[in-house]
């Protein structure tokens, strides 16, 4: 039977949010999975936007291919609170997410991982 257990992303320090500094990529490092392909990372991440303006956030999903390893989301102005961007999506085998925005340091990325051994 899989065990679970939470765990901070990462590129976090102490569970605060990843400010998103790269405008390209590659992108400003969100998690890092777990090595090997035993265990699975169930990856959840929010994006809240500081700006007075709509941004483009990219996610670099375990590569950099487009449009296979990409997730491009258009994130609202400020106000709008935590934006769903990643729902639980499985990464293992010390894949990396990484992410860049339209827009240096606006986008803060939360989120947890749900590690399945």
């Amino acid at each position: 039977m899989p065990t679970y257990s939470k765990q901070l992303l990462s590129g976090s320090t102490n569970g605060k949010g990843i400010k998103v500094a790269q405008t390209a990529t590659a992108g400003t490092l969100i998690h890092t999975a777990v090595s090997g392909t035993s265990s699975l990372d169930e990856i959840w991440l929010y994006a809240h936007n500081t700006s007075a303006s709509a941004v483009k956030l990219t996610l670099e999903w375990g590569g950099v291919a487009s449009p296979d390893d990409l997730i491009e989301v258009n994130i609202p102005v400020d106000g709008t609170g935590l934006i769903l961007v990643a729902p639980g999506i499985l990464l293992q085998n010390g894949l990396v997410v990484r992410a860049f925005a339209a827009t240096a340091n606006v986008i803060n990325i939360f989120g947890y991982v749900n590690r399945i051994v």
